[in-house]
């Protein structure tokens, strides 16, 4: 088995997942994300894993929410992480999605620390079929990890936490022509590991920036999706005090076309693009004014609430239904990581054992060498013996 063996089962899982341009916009909202948090970037695993930051996400309900910072297994040996990010289109702020690829593109110049201070990945590079990393900003164990270099990076910006690019007091960056031509490449879209972090992280009220005031008591994880343990590191401090907007409510996003509107006749919110049964509330039975018959209102009154009960069973039937697959699916992720450490725990044994039969080899042929000389010199007659 050689070293990229590892990578072929996520591999061939990521194939589905190569889009051809970037998700340019997913969601966009009318007020600008908190400031970037102060934290630690925790040990770096195993090999092969690639440090993807924290960002601020946004969701139509609970407003900006933290994703922690976490090594991930690059899905592809070569292929770097660009992260995403926040920037102002003109008339709201719009996200960019983060993707796998061969290059790091633009990232709004947003200053994550920790190898992307804004433009490129001074973190580690891929070299020979391995990534090396620098631990001039990486944080690696070299007892167990030993592809690293060190290289000194001026970080120009260590004092800015904006987290986003341009609208008012956002970062002032332009992609190259180069990091526009890696923005229209084939990409991979974040890996299974990464949603599923994304959506434990969107379901933790702790990582709100409306209860944690953008000092988010999760900040990174050495691991997607490891919430807590040792793993888990908090924000030292808040980028900068947070201060949402007064009328923050009235600015929620407009995503996939979608608008805020009433739910259905009874007329209460309800999320224009639900993700999951769960997120919805159940119907209630709404009393109409009365027509002056007593007899008709009691009619449509039983009529509704036997509608009502049948929709509420289906909502609770969906919801129980999409509850199960989630667990198969955090089953399914946890399985998908434990194979590829098993894998990984493998390759160093194979390499252990490589570097100690290399070993062998070599004191063995310095062995016979000696011996070959030290033969020779005794057998050697001195001039003028006698035959």
């Amino acid at each position: 088995m050689n070293r990229s063996a590892r990578y072929l089962l996520l591999a061939l899982l990521m194939l589905v997942s190569f889009q051809p341009l970037r998700a340019q916009v997913a969601i966009s909202v009318g007020f600008g994300p908190p400031a970037l948090p102060v934290y630690e970037q925790p040990l770096c695993p195993e090999e092969g894993y690639i440090w993807t930051p924290g960002y601020w996400a946004y969701d139509d309900d609970d407003g900006y929410y933290w994703i922690p910072g976490t090594w991930v297994l690059a899905p592809q040996i070569g292929y770097l992480w660009t992260p995403p990010w926040w920037g102002w289109g003109g008339n709201a702020f719009l996200f960019h999605e983060g993707y796998w690829g061969p290059q790091v593109g633009f990232y709004g110049g947003i200053n994550y620390g920790f190898g992307y201070f804004g433009n490129g990945f001074e973190g580690g590079r891929w070299q020979d079929n391995r990534f090396y990393y620098n631990r001039a900003v990486m944080n690696v164990n070299v007892t167990n990890i030993h592809t690293v270099y060190n290289t000194t990076v001026i970080n120009r910006g260590v004092e800015n936490r904006i987290s986003y690019n341009g609208g008012n007091g956002g970062i002032n960056a332009r992609p190259t022509p180069a990091q526009e031509a890696f923005d229209h490449e084939r990409h991979i879209a974040p890996i299974a590991a990464q949603t599923e972090h994304m959506r434990q992280a969107r379901g933790n009220p702790e990582l709100r920036a409306s209860t944690n005031q953008g000092k988010p008591p999760i900040a990174a994880t050495d691991r997607p999706g490891s919430f807590s343990g040792h793993g888990v590191v908090p924000a030292r401090e808040a980028g900068a005090p947070y201060h949402p907007p007064a009328n923050a409510r009235e600015n929620r996003p407009v995503a996939n076309g979608g608008e805020n509107r009433p739910g259905g006749p009874a007329g209460e919110n309800r999320p224009a693009n639900p993700t999951h049964a769960s997120e919805l509330s159940q119907h209630q039975v709404v009393t109409p004014p009365s027509s002056g018959d007593a007899k008709l209102d009691r009619k449509y009154q039983q009529q509704q609430e036997k509608l009502v009960a049948k929709q509420n069973q289906e909502h609770q039937k969906l919801q129980q239904q999409q509850a199960k697959e989630d667990q198969r699916a955090q089953q399914q992720v946890a399985r998908q990581q434990q194979n590829q450490a098993r894998q990984q725990q493998y390759q160093v044994r194979q390499q252990q054992t490589e570097q100690r039969h290399a070993q062998q080899t070599q004191q063995m042929e310095q062995r016979h060498t000696q011996q070959t000389q030290s033969f020779q010199e005794r057998e050697v007659r001195p001039e003028g013996r006698p035959h």
